[in-house]
């Protein structure tokens, strides 16, 4: 028995694949351009040309010199990468080149990367989402909803700083109901006082920093409550971004006895994770993001903190994840491919480390994630729920943001 939110790992190999030329011959999927995805590491500047050649992209912030994200109204509303915006204009977020560049899409999701997506749950289940009543929970029946994957977002209003979209829907479950849906999405970009402010530490000399946030906001917009017995939504945001071999993700957990508040991580999502890639001790959750072995982990409402992060060692740079988890809230959608018992027993936060999905296949891009999710939402008609998933990366000298890492974070390796 898989625990809550996982995957078959059979099954999950190949949605790492979907939109690959040749790797999953099970989809008439469209093949994308090849030799696009760039050799060299790209700089924020070059993956903005790259993308204003296929779609319309907002950039906030104040010039190259200046921390700067880069969103597309197209892949809704979503943050694709960001800078610190200091010399070489480093960029963070992991992009799929030869997706983007074929100008095609796939039949059952368009893996397209980006740092900040928004996403909706649960992904399996009688309440899923992803499969319509009485098909198997199986990669021929899987799909993405569009509202979440192909759909343009409406721009709402924009400044330097701040970028706001609207869409609406509506989406049916397995279990047969229907969500009428309005989704708006902020993405706001912060100067160095308020990163301070959010970190609760001013930022040492030396130490370049760009800092957003998501506020992403849905509401019930039908003449009917969404309840338990029908199913319930939750607000997902993903973030990708680029690997290496020395990055390690870090989630801080809290500690106490397994038997009150259960296990500290849920990491067998495929398998056993190797001892060298997951340690679990002194209250942190230390897991590779090197990009080169395909694990999964995941913690309850129980186990997690409102923060989690990386450290990139070769690009001396702290990324540090914070999210709203409202108190006392338990009931967080489970994403299992099957018929559950407990349809309310999800996590709230993840780490993905993209991998081969089986030997002598390649992965889709490498690349790490980070996840967090809103609670289940029972909302009324015309009520509104609100997760804001907030993304800061620091880089500079390695001594300040290694102890940035220490002190934000509880560990740095």
């Amino acid at each position: 028995m898989m625990k809550p939110g996982t995957l078959p790992s059979t099954a999950f190999a190949a949605l790492l694949v979907l939109g690959q030329a040749g790797c999953c011959s099970r989809f008439p999927l469209a093949k994308p351009v090849t030799g696009i995805h760039p050799k060299k590491e790209m700089t924020f500047s070059e993956d903005v040309t790259f993308l204003k050649k296929h779609v319309d992209v907002i950039t906030l912030g104040q010039g190259e010199v200046s921390p700067q994200v880069a969103v597309v109204p197209a892949y809704q509303g979503r943050v694709m990468t960001s800078t610190v915006g200091a010399a070489g204009s480093p960029s963070h977020g992991w992009i799929n080149y030869d997706l983007i560049a074929s100008g095609k899409t796939g039949l059952h999701i368009n893996a397209f990367g980006g740092e900040d997506r928004f996403w909706l749950g649960p992904e399996g289940g009688q309440f899923s989402i992803f499969f319509k009543k009485g098909d198997p929970f199986d990669l021929e029946h899987w799909q993405t909803p569009a509202v979440i994957d192909t759909a343009p977002y409406q721009v709402l209003s924009r400044t330097d700083s701040e970028v706001t979209f609207r869409h609406e829907a509506k989406i049916k479950n397995y279990s047969d109901t229907e969500f009428s849906i309005r989704i708006d999405r902020t993405v706001r970009l912060y100067n160095r006082v308020k990163i301070s402010d959010l970190l609760g530490a001013d930022l040492p000399e030396g130490i370049h920093a760009v800092a957003y946030e998501t506020e992403n906001i849905l509401t019930n917009t039908g003449d009917t409550a969404w309840t338990k017995q029908g199913g319930l939504l939750s607000i997902w945001i993903l973030g990708m971004y680029k690997h290496s071999e020395q990055t390690t993700v870090l989630v801080p957990y809290v500690e106490g006895d397994e038997a009150k508040l259960g296990p500290i991580v849920n990491a067998d999502y495929f398998g056993t994770v190797p001892a060298d890639r997951l340690k679990v001790a002194d209250g942190v959750i230390r897991f590779s993001g090197d990009g080169q072995y395909r694990s999964k982990i995941g913690l309850t409402p129980q186990r997690a903190k409102p923060v989690l992060g990386s450290y990139d060692a070769t690009r001396q740079l702290l990324t540090i994840v914070q999210y709203t988890k409202p108190e006392g809230a338990t009931d967080y959608v489970n994403s299992m491919w099957e018929l559950q018992d407990e349809p309310f027993k999800g996590d709230v936060v993840n780490s993905y480390n993209d991998g081969p999905p089986s030997p002598g296949v390649k992965p889709l891009g490498p690349f790490y994630e980070l996840e967090s999710s809103s609670p289940a939402l029972a909302l009324k008609p015309g009520e509104s729920a609100a997760h804001i998933h907030r993304t800061i990366h620091l880089q500079g000298g390695e001594a300040a943001v290694r102890a940035l890492g220490q002190a934000l974070l509880g560990a740095i390796e």
